[in-house]
């Protein structure tokens, strides 16, 4: 995929401590390529470490324009309020849209609880590509907790994933290959963690980075999750 955005979509209001990552465009056009004659209408979608909102309001305004169906709901989950002015903003920049949004200002480890247990059918996840002891921490420790896993860790990210994605979902999540570094990337994290029926594969590369597409089976399936097991 070209590094320069062919498919812009609106001007986005962003903290002035950190910008995007063109990484996160280019996932939502690609989310939208690859489920482009599915049906979305009667399910549920998630953003995780979702910022200021753009992959999954990329992708409603991709679904939109195409005259697709776009998701009943779609949840936006952050852990850093400061992003809520902007996510916002970018909901009104957005424009008219029948989804129901929804801001999460949480820890995406919450979505390990029963409430969260096979909610969403649709996952986008542009998470920290790097581990604290991969590099120098910044002063200013908003843009550590964008680039860093600080409070949380990727095996934390799959077990979430593994417990709120419904059977017949799907996950899409971007992974820096991080072998130089000895370290196993998202997908090997994802094969050795989960204990649920759920294919884990490279999807594509966007600039040399990996789309993991986490898919759970439609046959039977036990919640996993510490408040359905005994």
């Amino acid at each position: 995929m070209s590094s320069i955005n062919c498919h812009y979509t609106f001007n986005y209001s962003q903290p002035s401590g950190y910008k995007l990552s063109h990484d996160s465009v280019f996932l939502a056009r690609s989310v939208h390529e690859h489920l482009a004659e599915m049906n979305l209408n009667n399910t549920k979608a998630l953003d995780i470490c979702s910022g200021s909102g753009i992959i999954g309001l990329d992708f409603l305004f991709h679904r939109r324009e195409a005259g697709k169906d776009t998701p009943d709901s779609f949840d936006f989950l952050e852990v850093q309020h400061d992003y809520l002015e902007h996510f916002l903003e970018n909901k009104k920049r957005l424009g008219i849209i029948k989804t129901k949004i929804n801001f999460l200002n949480c820890n995406y480890n919450e979505l390990q609880s029963h409430d969260f247990c096979q909610l969403y059918d649709l996952i986008v996840c542009n998470p920290p590509y790097f581990l604290t002891q991969q590099g120098k921490l910044s002063p200013n420790n908003f843009k550590n907790r964008c680039r860093f896993f600080i409070d949380s860790s990727v095996e934390k990210l799959v077990l979430a994933i593994g417990n709120c994605l419904k059977p017949g979902g799907a996950a899409y999540v971007l992974s820096r290959n991080l072998d130089n570094h000895g370290l196993s990337n998202f997908a090997d994290f994802s094969s050795s963690l989960l204990d649920h029926p759920m294919e884990v594969k490279k999807a594509t590369k966007i600039r040399g980075t990996d789309i993991i597409l986490l898919s759970k089976s439609k046959s039977s399936y036990t919640c996993g999750c510490c408040c359905c097991v005994s």
